[in-house]
């Protein structure tokens, strides 16, 4: 089983290098890596992805500039086998990771969603532990080992924190192309994707064993759209329709976890001294109607 690597790029070239070089020192040879370039300004990380003397890399550059969602879009339209992954072009895999996920997928071959231990680091590289990844971890499913969720359960646990890597997930591409990531999610198409999934009655594998570094970072999108409001106007989108689809599914504690989305809420909150340093009385607006609404 190949495990196609999808890597989107835009951004900074020492983290893309990281990233790619990541890949490249895989144990398991089995994978298959296409970087997806959205016209970045700067040639040289194109130039030097370009050069890469390998069978299994491909470089690509679209056309146009297609913004965070459209090029993800690009991505599961290149997908070839039959799992795959979008890597952020800021994070690392382990050398183990692609060993790891296959016996995963070997070990329980019906999860249409494969979640593997994460570590966090900082722009520098180095392991930190922020709050926002200290609440997932709380949020976590718990449970040891490898194990599965599936239906409200899971559901219901994803609406009160999004504690998944997107990164670092393992997809069938089935249900990429199936589902893919609707316009007008930029920030949250993770979870729209994985609720998707749940709601078709998919199932999720949790793993301990960290075998990937997420990189939580000042110019990630999520950290740039966030004291301006402009994620959490998305997530509150995707929570009400969330909430309409759990209540035709008779899942009243998904409808509540949606509804209330309080971690969310409490999120937007720690976003406001960003938008009072920034001057930004429409982003504190934003962030103040999203948490107390």
């Amino acid at each position: 089983m190949t495990i196609d690597v999808l890597m989107p790029f835009y951004g900074r070239f020492d983290h893309f290098r990281d990233a790619v070089t990541s890949v490249l020192a895989q144990t398991d040879p089995d994978w298959r890596l296409v970087i997806v370039d959205d016209r970045y300004p700067d040639p040289a990380p194109g130039e030097w992805a370009s050069a890469i003397d390998d069978p299994r890399v491909e470089y690509r550059r679209n056309a146009e500039n297609l913004g965070v969602g459209g090029n993800f879009r690009e991505c599961v339209r290149l997908i070839e086998n039959d799992r795959a992954l979008l890597m952020g072009s800021d994070d690392r895999m382990h050398p183990g990771y692609v060993a790891r996920v296959r016996a995963l997928v070997a070990a329980e071959p019906t999860a249409r969603i494969v979640q593997p231990g994460v570590e966090v680091i900082d722009a520098d590289g180095a392991v930190h532990h922020p709050l926002a990844d200290r609440v997932k971890g709380l949020l976590r499913l718990g449970g040891h080992g490898i194990r599965t969720a599936s239906g409200e359960r899971l559901a219901t646990s994803l609406l009160r924190g999004n504690w998944a890597y997107f990164p670092s997930v393992l997809w069938r591409a089935e249900d990429l192309r199936r589902f893919g990531f609707r316009p007008g999610f930029e920030v949250v198409q993770d979870l729209a994707l994985m609720m998707d999934i749940v709601f078709d009655g998919g199932s999720m594998l949790l793993d301990d064993e960290v075998v990937f570094s997420y990189r939580r970072h000042a110019t990630s999108v999520s950290a740039v759209t966030g004291p301006d409001g402009a994620k959490f106007a998305e997530e509150r989108r995707l929570f009400d329709e969330v909430a309409l689809r759990a209540d035709a599914r008779g899942w009243p504690r998904a409808s509540r976890a949606a509804r209330r989305h309080l971690t969310s809420r409490l999120n937007a909150l720690t976003e406001l001294p960003a938008a009072l340093r920034a001057g930004d009385p429409a982003g504190r607006r934003a962030l103040l109607e999203h948490a107390f609404r």
